[in-house]
């Protein structure tokens, strides 16, 4: 790539076309390979940091550790069953998105393994714009929720009705706010069935 494309891509906050190619290159070379083994490659490579849990308790080890070696004081998290895990570690949390909230601690709908992104919903994240969730994100999911590509999960989403504010992130990055310039850490807690 010239120099003057890698610089307007850097003021622009566009990926650069390598970044772009290479993804297309691991996508490609992983075509035959297992669903979560690709979205696992994907993700990663995208800046996301993915944790397999066999069960809950490595779950709630993981959760700890993130919480400790990020620093996390103030957590936005409305899902009931996540605040449990939550209260096992003894971090504050809150049910509405507030600005002392420095991680939030989600679900999500799918995992997308064509592209490695995560589908969040009005389930996840309320009525809230992702690119207002707090820079340190943690997603707790099952492989169950792992689906080949985009048109799987509207698909699925489609026979479960009607679901608002469709979103996915990857990486650290939303396709919905690319103007963003906050580094955002995005951890996944994929948990087997």
């Amino acid at each position: 790539m010239n120099l003057f494309k890698k610089i307007v891509s850097k003021l622009t906050n566009q990926p650069e076309e390598d970044d772009k190619q290479s993804m297309e290159k691991l996508g490609d070379s992983l075509k035959n390979a297992d669903l979560d083994y690709k979205f696992a490659q994907l993700f990663t490579h995208s800046g996301g940091f993915f944790n397999y849990c066999a069960d809950e308790a490595e779950a709630l080890q993981t959760l700890n550790q993130i919480v400790k070696i990020e620093d996390i004081q103030n957590i936005f998290c409305w899902d009931k069953e996540l605040q449990s895990f939550l209260n096992v570690v003894k971090k504050p949390y809150t049910s509405e998105m507030e600005y002392s909230n420095d991680a939030a601690f989600i679900t999500c709908e799918y995992l997308i393994a064509y592209d490695g992104r995560i589908m969040l919903s009005h389930n996840n994240i309320l009525h809230y714009h992702s690119s207002k969730l707090p820079n340190k994100i943690i997603v707790m999911a099952n492989v169950s929720q792992i689906v080949n590509n985009l048109n799987d999960a509207m698909g699925k989403i489609k026979r479960n009705g009607n679901i608002k504010n469709l979103t996915s992130i990857s990486g650290g990055k939303s396709n919905m706010d690319t103007s963003s310039t906050t580094n955002t850490k995005l951890f996944l807690l994929l948990l087997e069935d």
